[in-house]
Order: structure tokens, then C-alpha cells, then sequence
């Protein structure tokens, strides 16, 4: 088992009386990580909640019932949490037993989960999210030199565990995982009317990354409104298989202030939508790739190193712009991202001028270990 980086944080909040929950797509590895949990442990109650049986062993349940349930038990891991009505009120009445039991919840949306929580819950939960592998876990695992060799194969491929471990089959992985696994909770949402939409709409958003997005393109492209465009985007973002960046505007007249970037957390998934896994050297999307991956790493590394930092991007309408602006305690940072190590970039002087910036950075294959872990 590859070691997770959140692992070691997640277990020093055992004990804090709180209930943990730790959100993240299908098959990010979110099972794997609380089974190697489970057995460093005594006494453990495992629920799997895409089984009714364990489903109705605490939905709806009373106070004194889950007391009952939970009380023998060290530990109870309670996953794909979400399939529960109410979870966020069951998980209150469990906070709220106060009892020595550390009850970890997964799920792999948080469309009814975080909903449901955030209300009933509030001050009550520590919440974690996981993602596909970071290129950090995986040099761990091996090393920076062999995952700089294998760098090719995960702008192509991704990071899912499934594809990681079986490199042989990661088409076929991928394929699963595009066509089952992406739509599964979305499409369990009351929300949802029009599925082929959505497809046609991620379809639509795996052509345009790196570049900034048009709601009402979007709109016209597909045939509905702005707001079902943005919401169906809202409900993809819940689901973990894209986020956005907003524009980065403060002072200048001139600076695109509403725009919006789309990422997909993981390349292979991506790759998939579009059912393009041509190598690099035959691709037109390698810089666009390149981007993707390093965006969604530096989500991963923040995340997982408890930064609070706010990530945009910045553009004027005289299309001056630089990928990734980072603000984190007053300090702005600027990053390019150029898959051509050769390539030339320059930080525009009505960016430095307004804002001085304390570092500029082009990320490239032969300088990213620094940025991403």
C-alpha cells in the first residue's frame, strides 16, 4: 500500500472527540487507507453504507440505539456515508454521546453529505479530503528520479491508485472509472434532469482546460441555461472531478474580473472523457496537460500540508496573464507553467508593479519537485 500523506495528520485528531470525515472521489483510495487503519486497532465496527443492511443499522436511529451500537467498539468507520438520509444529524447525535469510540464517515461526494452535515454538525466534525495520488506520494514510494521517468505516463494516465498499480490495464481502469464511477453520485442527485447534458458538458470542459470558461458559451454549446451550466459545474466540484479558479482582480482597470478556470483533479480522467490517450510527442494538449497536472498538485500539497493559501489566476483584457497566483498571508506568488523547459516567460510589469509579487516562478519537468511537495 502506498503511504498516504493525510494519514498521519488523520491520526493525530483521534481522540478529539470529534467525528472525522473524510471526503474524496470513488476509488481515490479512501477504503484502502481506513482498512490499514482498522487493523492497527482494537475492537472495530466496520459499516459499508452501499450495503442497505449496514444502511439501516443507523439511519434514523435514536440516541440510545446508537449508543448501543457504537459504545463496545474503539474505532467504527462508517463509508460511503453519504448513502445515509440525515447522515448530518446521526453524526450530531454521535458527537454529541460524547463516548470514547472514534467514529471516522467517508463518502465520495459531498453533495448530501457535506449539505447534510454543515447544518446538524457544525463544530462537531474535523474534515479531511483525498485525492487521487500526489507525484510527492508516489516519489516516496519510489523516488523523485523515477517518478520524473514516469512523468510522461502520468500526464497521460493519471494517478489513480487503480491505474498506478496496474499500469497494464489503465485504459481499461480509466474507461470504468469515466463511465461508472464519475456520474454515479451526480446522477443520484434529485438536481439532476438532463444526464446526457452533463456528460456533454464535461466533455465540453476537458477540451477547454487551461483556458479561461465561458458560461454562456457553454449555454449555447449545450442548449440550456447559464445558471443549469454553472450548477451542473457546482455539482462536479462536489463530486471531485473538477474545481475552478476564479480571477485574480484587485487594483487594475483593465483585469478580467469574473472569469473562471476549470481543472480536473486528476489527468487520466480527463484523458478519458475525451478518449485520448495518444503520447506526448503526438498530442497539441501537452501544455495544457502540463498545467492541469500542476494546478491539481498544488491543491493536493496545500491541502495535505494544512495551507490555507487561495489559489487564481490573473488576466487582463489586453491578454497579459500568468497560470497560477497564490495569496497566503498577504504574500502573492506567481507561477508559469511551461512543459518546454527552454521555453521563455516573463511576469508582466503591470502585474509587478501593481502588486509585488514576492516570487515569480516558470515551473518546468526539470524544477517542479520543489512546487509540488
Amino acid at each position: 500500500m502506498i503511504q498516504r500523506q493525510i494519514e498521519s495528520n488523520l491520526k493525530q485528531d483521534f481522540g478529539q472527540g470529534k467525528v472525522i470525515v473524510l471526503l474524496g472521489a470513488r476509488q481515490v483510495g479512501k477504503t484502502t487507507m481506513i482498512e490499514a487503519l482498522s487493523h492497527s486497532a482494537n475492537g472495530v465496527l466496520m459499516l459499508n453504507c452501499d450495503d442497505m443492511e449496514d444502511v439501516l443499522l443507523i439511519e434514523g436511529k435514536s440516541t440510545t440505539e446508537l449508543k448501543a451500537l457504537l459504545s463496545p467498539y474503539q474505532y467504527v468507520f462508517i463509508d460511503e456515508a453519504q448513502r445515509v438520509r440525515n447522515i448530518g444529524l446521526t453524526i450530531k447525535k454521535i458527537a454529541d454521546l460524547k463516548l470514547p469510540t472514534q467514529v471516522i464517515v467517508t463518502g465520495s461526494s459531498s453533495l448530501e453529505l457535506a449539505n447534510d452535515i454543515n447544518e446538524p454538525a457544525t463544530g462537531r466534525t474535523i474534515e479531511y479530503k483525498l485525492y487521487p495520488l500526489s507525484l510527492s506520494e508516489l516519489a516516496q514510494e519510489t523516488s523523485e528520479r523515477e517518478e520524473s521517468r514516469m512523468l510522461h505516463q502520468r500526464l497521460i494516465y493519471g494517478c489513480y491508485p487503480g491505474v498506478v498499480t496496474d499500469t497494464a490495464h489503465a485504459k481499461r481502469t480509466l474507461a470504468m472509472l469515466a463511465n461508472d464511477y464519475l456520474y454515479k453520485d451526480i446522477l443520484a442527485y434529485r438536481g439532476i434532469k438532463k444526464p446526457e447534458v452533463l456528460q456533454k458538458l464535461v466533455r465540453a470542459l476537458a477540451l477547454q482546460v487551461g483556458s479561461e470558461v465561458s458560461y454562456n458559451e457553454l449555454s449555447n454549446l449545450l442548449g440550456v441555461d447559464k445558471e443549469t451550466v454553472e450548477s451542473y459545474i457546482g455539482l462536479l466540484e462536489k463530486c471531485f472531478v473538477v474545481f475552478r479558479l476564479d480571477s485574480f482582480s484587485r487594483n487594475l482597470r483593465n483585469e478580467i474580473k469574473k472569469g473562471k478556470k476549470v481543472y480536473f483533479y486528476d489527468n487520466g480522467i480527463r484523458n478519458a472523457v475525451i478518449s485520448n490517450y495518444a503520447p506526448i510527442e503526438l498530442r497539441t494538449d501537452t501544455g495544457a496537460l502540463w498545467e492541469n497536472m500542476m494546478v491539481s498538485e498544488r491543491i493536493k500539497r496545500n491541502m495535505y500540508n494544512d495551507s490555507f493559501a487561495q489559489l487564481y489566476f490573473w488576466r487582463t483584457h489586453d491578454q497579459k496573464e500568468i497560470d497560477l497566483i497564490e495569496e497566503e498571508d498577504g504574500m502573492i506568488r506567481a507561477f508559469e507553467f511551461k512543459w518546454n523547459p527552454r521555453a521563455k516567460s516573463r511576469v508582466p510589469e503591470q502585474f509587478i508593479k501593481t502588486y509585488s509579487p514576492t516570487e515569480f516562478t516558470v515551473i518546468t519537468p526539470d524544477n517542479f519537485w520543489d512546487f509540488v511537495k
